[in-house]
């Protein structure tokens, strides 16, 4: 097959008042256009032109657009333009390109937003966080009434849905609280060594694993996990009960969804948090003990003689004493937007990353008010 030879779009100009175009004014054709346009003298004292089309012999929309821009710029430095000779074919594509470069150039402009839009904007912004904080606040007191009836009237605790829960919550994510807590350990021990080891301080690696990972890090971990895993599933499932109207059909049936839905994961997941956090504890220091044994030459005798006597009860009991915090924060704030998903799909997914969000900030935020609390009452 050959290729279709292209002959080279060209401008010149005869008379100061006539520019001849000739050539094919196609995307292939107009390499070299732009050095002539550039280059072309109009004479600013002539009242007409005239565009001679008739050697033009192929037109496509990337020359059109070239010839409406040049009738433009002609007519833009005063008098009329006549373009004689043109194809009919190529005139209307012409005229096509016109209209549409006419209608770009009425299309208003945007609008930058000026300093009271923006004022406003972050007032609406705030308004909305306000009011879902108190509608959180409201959805707080909702779950606070059911479970005092359920405590009023046990028979209305379900306890299969509270099994399944632990199971889902507690025991399914074992392993990848332990296998990140005990690299944490790793991480700690590692990192500490090699200033430890400078000051021949090596068994204080002890007490750097040991009050880090028992205080802090193992709770803490342990609840962005389970934020991540457990709550991102709980508004997941929640959201799409909302979008196909499963919520609706439990109150027709005269079934409450909070002692449903939401109770049953409180007490699930308030049971299985700090037992999760157990786990951490120990994996967290069983990598420590590895490293300080690698890095520093600290055996497991030792290490374990050094850590009764660096950590108290006191110590292991505040990492502890986090953990239900965390999972009713964990909980609630899953559950809550759960019931707020509407849409379809799409919703769904904004609600279940509005809560991983939200609730992995607020578990952050309150551990940080407990090391205050802690640290005022000298714990």
């Amino acid at each position: 097959m050959k290729a279709q030879l292209v002959t080279p779009a060209a401008i010149t100009q005869p008379t100061p008042e006539e520019l001849r175009l000739s050539g094919d004014w196609t995307a292939r054709g107009l390499g070299a256009i732009g050095s002539q346009l550039a280059a072309l003298s109009v004479s600013g004292r002539s009242t007409a032109r005239v565009l001679d089309s008739a050697r033009i012999e192929a037109l496509d929309t990337a020359g059109a657009w070239v010839l409406q821009k040049l009738l433009r710029r002609l007519r833009g430095e005063g008098g009329c333009v006549q373009v004689r000779d043109l194809r009919p074919e190529f005139a209307r594509l012409l005229d096509l390109v016109g209209h549409e470069l006419s209608k770009q150039a009425a299309s208003p402009s945007p609008v930058v937003p000026s300093s009271s839009a923006r004022l406003e904007q972050m007032g609406r912004r705030a308004a909305a966080a306000g009011g879902q904080a108190l509608a959180l606040l409201g959805f707080i007191g909702e779950i606070a009434t059911a479970f005092a009836g359920c405590l009023r009237h046990p028979t209305r605790i379900r306890w299969l849905p509270i099994l399944h829960n632990l199971r889902r919550a507690g025991l399914d994510a074992l392993p990848i609280v332990g296998l990140l807590s005990f690299l944490l350990g790793i991480v700690i021990a590692y990192q500490g060594a090699g200033q430890l080891r400078q000051y021949g301080a090596n068994i204080f690696v002890v007490d750097l694993v040991g009050l880090s990972v028992l205080r802090e890090f193992a709770p803490l971990i342990t609840a962005i996990i389970i934020a991540g895993r457990s709550g991102s599933a709980y508004a997941a499932q929640i959201g799409t009960m909302s979008v196909t109207e499963e919520i609706e059909a439990l109150r027709t049936l005269g079934i409450g969804p909070l002692d449903l839905l939401v109770l049953p994961k409180i007490v699930a997941l308030c049971v299985a948090l700090p037992l999760l956090t157990v786990f951490a504890d120990v994996s967290g220091v069983f990598g420590g003990m590895i490293m300080a044994r690698a890095q520093l030459g600290v055996g497991f005798g030792e290490f374990l003689d050094r850590f009764v006597k660096a950590v108290s009860l006191a110590d292991y009991l505040v990492g502890i004493g986090k953990t239900p915090v965390f999972a009713i924060i964990i909980v609630v704030v899953g559950c809550f937007q759960g019931f707020r998903t509407h849409g379809g799909a799409d919703g769904v997914g904004r609600q279940t990353t509005r809560s991983v969000v939200q609730s992995t900030f607020l578990v952050i935020v309150a551990d940080a008010l407990f090391s205050v609390a802690f640290s005022a009452l000298d714990l």
